[in-house]
């Protein structure tokens, strides 16, 4: 595999998995706790996770399969949160359901963390 100048490198493609993850786990965070959603401005999130989000498919557009996998995963947590944050605590399991994606965002934010420091001192 040849790799040219403005091709992403292993360690620009982690980074933005990792923006990603982090992103959406604030997203998930705010629908949780009140004052993170006064502390940190709802448009600026939002402007983040979008940017982060279309950087990271350029990147990926090389594999529609993964592309595929992490828009959707993307979405799911997107709708968790609306879901959530509109239906609060009539929604029978909604913050059990938060908590899991939140947990499940920990694990890759942890991997691709170490990942990434391998990358860096390489």
């Amino acid at each position: 595999m040849s790799h040219n100048s403005q091709s992403p490198t292993h360690i620009d493609l982690t980074e933005t998995f990792v923006r990603l993850y982090v992103f959406l786990s604030q997203y998930l965070d705010r629908c949780l706790d009140e004052g993170l959603r006064r502390s940190y401005p709802e448009e600026e999130l939002q402007k983040h996770l979008a940017d982060t989000r279309s950087h990271l498919r350029d990147i990926i557009s090389i594999n529609p399969v993964v592309r595929q996998k992490v828009e959707a995963e993307c979405e799911e947590i997107l709708r968790l949160g609306e879901v959530c944050l509109r239906e609060g605590k009539t929604k029978p399991n909604a913050g059990e359901q938060v908590q899991t994606s939140r947990a499940m965002l920990k694990n890759k934010v942890i991997a691709l963390s170490d990942l990434l420091a391998v990358f860096r001192a390489v």
